[in-house]
């Protein structure tokens, strides 16, 4: 059962490493970096990772720098 505001895990959509890396523009090599270091959740399926879409978007949101103006 899914907690308040979470989607259950039939509907969440996972993408690979690969994926991951398109999205965000950077390399498969930093994406690892991101996964091990906790910074990106993931699970492992055998050998590889998978990310939840939903954590880059949210990964991405939290990491963008915005001018401040006064």
């Amino acid at each position: 059962m899914a907690a308040a505001g979470e989607r259950p895990l039939s509907e969440v959509k996972f993408l690979t490493v690969a994926e991951v890396a398109s999205v965000m523009r950077v390399s498969k090599m930093t994406v690892y970096r991101l996964v091990h270091s906790g910074h990106l959740p993931a699970i492992r399926v055998g050998r590889s990772f998978r990310v939840p879409e939903n954590a880059v978007h949210e990964y991405l949101r939290e990491s963008y720098v915005g001018v401040e103006t006064a």
